[in-house]
């Protein structure tokens, strides 16, 4: 979808792929294959393009700031890509600047002093690898005090583990911002997000919050975008809880809360991203449409039919040309106009042709 929107951003896209099959490649001005973990595929890629950027936090830090250290321009750098490779640093980044998040410790094994203790005021926790988890991968909810030290234990054979407090939840919401090179800054609408396994499965704009939940959601988006550095596209995810807005995730990239924005804002996600990296004037966040859905495909037992999901009045399919495999994001269906309720209809009417194992909301 960033090759798709290359062109309009006036930029060449030179993608590191893993194979000559990932769907990046389709889009994409120029290929190299290689791994985001191989020095000399980094070295390769520093040396075919002006600015570096990512679409993924599977990379390593230390190769990173390498890059960086030899005047290799990449955005965002090192240091802001901490945070969301990081969990555990983020969350104490985060809890030294006032962000409101959930209670937690970082741990690494069962045997920490602090765990017990921990445990005993929070009850079962939600456990979250500090480093390398994704889409659900890695975020783990055990349901007894055996069963927590179990999966401590097998989760700190790797890494770090962020142990948090399960909270009782009215909603999830996300806000995607971009922020420039010279600290230039803009917000997308905040958006209603509903999660399965871990996996988010629909995006609702606009959000139904209240005005105040708006401030608070914009001013926490800016904080964390400054307190980051950010440049380029940074999403956060909030939980609704009784005491209001907490910090879920952050990405530091392109997010699936944004893929609405192909269709329903003046500039998309991808192009603003583009945009700011490349050091350009960011386009406007404005929204075009008085209502949108995105529903992620995700496959089913059986695969569905493309053809069909596309024959469904204003549906907007986006296949990640992947082959099917059942769990596995294969795209994903966004449907705007006036009428929020038939944009629901349509957008899961579309998704489930296509194939998507996920349940309407």
């Amino acid at each position: 979808m960033m090759g798709d929107a290359a062109h309009d951003a006036g930029v060449i896209l030179t993608v590191l792929a893993t194979s000559p099959d990932d769907s990046a490649v389709a889009t994409a001005d120029v290929t190299l294959i290689g791994s985001s973990y191989d020095a000399a595929s980094l070295d390769e890629l520093a040396s075919r393009v002006d600015v570096v950027t990512f679409d993924h936090e599977l990379v390593d830090l230390d190769q990173i700031a390498m890059l960086e250290s030899r005047g290799v321009i990449v955005r965002p750098g090192w240091r802001a890509l901490r945070f969301a490779v990081d969990k555990g640093h983020q969350r104490k980044a985060f809890d030294v600047a006032g962000i409101p998040l959930p209670r937690f410790i970082v741990v690494a094994s069962s045997q920490d002093p602090m765990l017990k203790g921990f445990l005993d005021s929070v009850g079962n926790p939600v456990l979250k690898v500090a480093r390398g988890g994704y889409d659900g991968r890695g975020v783990l909810f055990p349901q007894s005090r055996v069963e927590t030290m179990k999966m401590i234990d097998e989760l700190t054979a790797t890494s770090s583990v962020v142990v948090e407090e399960r909270l009782n939840l009215r909603g999830e919401l996300a806000l995607v911002v971009v922020r420039g090179v010279h600290g230039e800054y803009a917000s997308y609408p905040l958006v209603s997000s509903v999660q399965s396994k871990g996996m988010c499965v629909e995006v609702r704009y606009p959000a139904e919050v209240d005005a105040a939940t708006q401030l608070e959601a914009n001013r926490l988006g800016r904080k964390i975008a400054n307190l980051v550095g950010a440049v380029g596209v940074l999403a956060v995810e909030f939980f609704v809880s009784d005491h209001g807005l907490v910090v879920n995730e952050i990405a530091l990239r392109p997010h699936n809360t944004g893929h609405w924005t192909i269709e329903g804002a003046r500039t998309s996600q991808f192009a603003n991203h583009l945009l700011a990296v490349s050091g350009r004037a960011l386009g406007s966040t404005e929204p075009i449409v008085a209502s949108a859905v995105m529903v992620n495909v995700v496959g089913a037992e059986e695969p569905g039919s493309i053809e069909r999901a596309r024959e469904v009045p204003g549906a907007h399919v986006h296949d990640y040309g992947k082959s099917w495999r059942p769990g596995r994001k294969l795209g994903h269906v966004t449907v705007v106009g006036d009428d929020p309720d038939a944009v629901h209809v349509r957008a899961w009417e579309s998704a489930r042709a296509y194939g998507t194992g996920t349940r309407e909301t």
